[in-house]
């Protein structure tokens, strides 16, 4: 089997490596940073001063949802992503490969812009990959009971399922907000990780060197957090519930980002941004140094 240059491992070898390194990176980071994406999600669904569960920082969100619905509603909807996260970060990292051999192939792109356009392509991918089990994770996370009160994952994709079916008013309700989200990000994240680590030099120390890409990965997640929540908000709006049971009121993406701009301000599309950056941030940076390790682990090992 072919041999990747400079590697004694096959291409297939690699891949897999790729996308085994991925998916403990997913695990990893999803594990750590799950309370920080609910808090996100609510702050995002409330839709102003009559909401009758509006929080009104993140403090008051944190204690409303420790107090009323118990310290385990924090990881409400985790399951989802633990189950999509291993495939997901590994569909991101591994495809995220192929793009960027594919578009350096032939010299056709300047190596900034290779970094630019894989991310782009990867986050497509990933999107599709992930939003039947966003659909999920964004109605368990929006239920107001107790953690143990709360019906399974699977019984709650099975009843969005039974209603609304597979397509665009079902599991794959808010696809396009989903590209949106996950293209902008991961367009950024890369693009900015792997350009800026090659202007900045390697540190000597290995303590001095982890905080280098520590350092790297953090502000690649911040800003490409600021860049996408736009989309993210009319994600969590479309799969969320509706305000008016039995009318859909948010159901496209550039349509729900105009009409909460038009009746919440320009400030309401930028919801859940403080949990957004203190999860994707040094979430970010996490996945990214597990990405790097696993698979570098994974090269001389295996």
């Amino acid at each position: 089997m072919t041999q990747m240059e400079g590697s004694r491992h096959s291409i297939a070898t690699m891949a897999a490596m790729q996308f085994a390194a991925g998916g403990c990176a997913g695990f990893v980071e999803v594990s750590i940073m799950h309370p920080l994406d609910l808090i996100k999600t609510r702050f995002q669904i409330q839709r102003g001063p009559e909401d009758p569960h509006r929080y009104t920082s993140l403090a008051d969100c944190f204690r409303k949802i420790y107090k009323q619905e118990g310290f385990l509603s924090f990881y409400k909807g985790i399951f989802p992503p633990l189950l999509a996260e291993t495939p997901k970060r590994a569909v991101k990292f591994f495809t995220f490969e192929r793009y960027k051999t594919l578009f350096s192939h032939g010299d056709y792109l300047h190596a900034s812009w290779v970094f630019t356009f894989a991310g782009l392509f990867a986050g497509l991918t990933e999107a599709v990959v992930i939003n039947p089990f966003e659909v999920v994770k964004v109605g368990l996370q929006a239920e107001r009971q107790k953690f143990s009160q709360q019906r399974s994952t699977f019984a709650s994709a099975r009843a969005i399922v039974a209603k609304d079916g597979l397509g665009m008013k079902g599991l794959n309700k808010g696809l396009t907000a989903t590209l949106g989200r996950h293209g902008v990000f991961n367009m950024i994240y890369f693009s900015f990780y792997h350009n800026v680590k090659g202007y900045i030099p390697e540190a000597e120390s290995p303590k001095l060197e982890f905080l280098r890409r520590f350092a790297i990965g953090l502000t690649a997640g911040t800003l490409a957090s600021c860049v996408n929540i736009p989309f993210d908000v009319a994600k969590s709006r479309i799969q969320g519930p509706q305000p008016v049971l039995g009318e859909i009121k948010y159901s496209k993406c550039f349509k729900t980002i105009l009409l909460v701009y038009k009746e919440e301000g320009f400030f309401a599309l930028y919801k859940g941004l403080l949990p957004k950056i203190l999860r994707l941030g040094p979430g970010g940076a996490i996945m990214l140094l597990v990405y790097e390790k696993a698979f570098d682990w994974m090269k001389k090992n295996l």
